[in-house]
Order: C-alpha cells, then sequence, then structure tokens
C-alpha cells in the first residue's frame, strides 16, 4: 500500500466514476485502474463494487476509506510543517538575557514577533551576561542579548543599538551639578557596581577606570543594573551605566555625562545579538534578522 494508491483510492470514492476520477487526477483510466487492483489484492478485499453503468463503495471500502483520508491528512500536515519550518514562520528560538534587558526596548520587539510569527516559540532564559557565552557554544541558547560582543569564528555579534555610558550619582552630590565630567574626578569616590565576574562589560568598566589612573573604590557589588541604580540613589556610592536605564530612576539619581575616556577605550553599554556561526536554524535567522531590523528601525 503506498500513497499513490490510497490517493486514487479517495478520489475514486469521491467520485464514483473511473472517467471523472482519471480526469482529477490527470491520469488516464487503465492506470487508475491498475493502481486499484493492486490494492485490493494487496488488501484481499474488494473496495468498489464496479458494473457497466456505475461503480459502488463496498463495505470494505467505506471501512478503508476514513483510514485513507487520515493518512492522507496527515501527510499533508507534515508537508505544510516542515515547509513552515523551512520558511521559519515555526520553530522554537532560546534567547539569553540579563534582566536589565527587560527593561530596556527589548520586550516591545518580542511583542511585535510574536504577533507577527505566532508559530515561532521564543523562550527567554535571564541569566549572568558572564554565562551567555558558554551557554552560546554549548547550544543550551541559540542567541544572545549582550552588552559584550566577543567575535570569533564560533560566534558572530551585531551591534544593535547604541547605549553610551554615564555617570549615575546620588541627589545631593557635589557633581550633581555638572553636565559633562571626565572619568578621573571619581577618583576618590565609593563605586556601586556589577560583580566582576559575572560581567564581561563590568570588567571593561573597572579596566577604563584603571587605564585612568584609578582603581575603582567598589563599596558595593550586585548582580543588575536596576540594584545599581537603587543603590545610588540610597546614597552608597556613584556609578558607570547604559544611559537608557538611568531613565528608570529619573529623579531619584542624578545623570551626568562623560568626557570620551570611555569612548576612546571602546567602553560603551552598547548592546549586540550574538550567535553561533553554525547555527542555520531557519526560526532563529529569520528572529535574528527581525531583530536587527526592528533596532534599525528604532535608532532612523
Amino acid at each position: 500500500m503506498d500513497l499513490r494508491q490510497l490517493r486514487y483510492f479517495t478520489v475514486l470514492a469521491s467520485e464514483l466514476s473511473f472517467t471523472r476520477a482519471a480526469q482529477k487526477l490527470h491520469v488516464s483510466q487503465p492506470p487508475l485502474s491498475y493502481q486499484i487492483a493492486n490494492l485490493e489484492a494487496e488488501l484481499g478485499a474488494r473496495l468498489f463494487h464496479r458494473t457497466s453503468r456505475s461503480v459502488e463503495l463496498s463495505e470494505a471500502g467505506k471501512a478503508l476509506l476514513p483510514h485513507a483520508r487520515a493518512v492522507l491528512e496527515r501527510i499533508e500536515d507534515a508537508r505544510s510543517h516542515v515547509r513552515r519550518v523551512a520558511e521559519g514562520v515555526e520553530g522554537r528560538v532560546q534567547v539569553g538575557l540579563a534582566g536589565s534587558h527587560f527593561l530596556g526596548p527589548f520586550p516591545s520587539f518580542i511583542k511585535q514577533f510574536r504577533e507577527r510569527r505566532p508559530g515561532v516559540e521564543v523562550v527567554l532564559q535571564e541569566m549572568r551576561p558572564a554565562d551567555h557565552v558558554h551557554a552560546l557554544r554549548e547550544g543550551q541558547l541559540d542567541l544572545s542579548v549582550s552588552r559584550s560582543a566577543p567575535s570569533d569564528g564560533e560566534l558572530a555579534s551585531t551591534l544593535l543599538w547604541r547605549d553610551p555610558l554615564v555617570c549615575a550619582l546620588p541627589l545631593g552630590h557635589a557633581l550633581a551639578g555638572r553636565k559633562r565630567i571626565r572619568l578621573a574626578e571619581l577618583k576618590h569616590e565609593d563605586f556601586v557596581f556589577l560583580r566582576l565576574e559575572s560581567s564581561a562589560f563590568a570588567q571593561s568598566v573597572f579596566d577604563a577606570c584603571v587605564q585612568s589612573g584609578f582603581a575603582p573604590r567598589i563599596v558595593q557589588q550586585v548582580v543588575e543594573i536596576p540594584a545599581v541604580l537603587n543603590l545610588v540613589a540610597a546614597g552608597l556610592g556613584v556609578s558607570l551605566v547604559p544611559a537608557s536605564l538611568v531613565r528608570m530612576r529619573e529623579g531619584a539619581v542624578v545623570l551626568c555625562q562623560l568626557k570620551g575616556e570611555l569612548q576612546a577605550a571602546g567602553v560603551s553599554g552598547d548592546v549586540y545579538l550574538l550567535r553561533r556561526t553554525d547555527n542555520n536554524s531557519p526560526a532563529v535567522l529569520e528572529f535574528a534578522e527581525a531583530l536587527r531590523e526592528w533596532a534599525r528601525s528604532q535608532s532612523a
């Protein structure tokens, strides 16, 4: 029993005419009759009662018909599913990101993408930034939204949006009236920092301070930037944070621009999309391209 025989059988059962069935199948009558006879021989049962003027389903044929239609329907569903997966409109994408990205523009994109591609399951994995690269390399993630951008033969990074670093100061701080300061002016300040071991971004900020002539005097370390801002607002110290996130605590902290040392050192809060170069899943590529296009539209 093969799919062609089942298809011929269901069409003939619908038309109850070899002439009309052959026309609908775009074959001549002899091949149609031959396939039906072979199917009957394999099943050991007459599927049709034939006379010179009519064709009728036998009881055996009536019993086979729902099974044949179900098989053909499942095959068509399989074809459709495979085609949609190949086109990237169905599938699963696992994205790693730090908790701070839930507070930026990224959730707006996720909402739009789900409306556009409801067949793609997007799984957001909140984790420490330092764990993203390992998870990508091990295949535990498909993509990562990150403030660091390692690029090698195994990982590729794409800039999504710029997010310059600024200094966050407690209200009433001596520097709060300044619009712009030099990094070296913070050398005697207490700092609130992200945990250095948890974030390549935090380590790059620390290194930039060292290059400016001082090691930051870190009085508190936390895992997420919102916690950093809360501690700055409480007066525990100053911090260097992405400008987009300072707005979360607008009125509770003071934002002060930096004079360029960080940019010169290549240090910023810019956000990148990371992908393993050998991950060619259509759904992953569709998600990545949609995110890049959305990011470009936001910065235009």
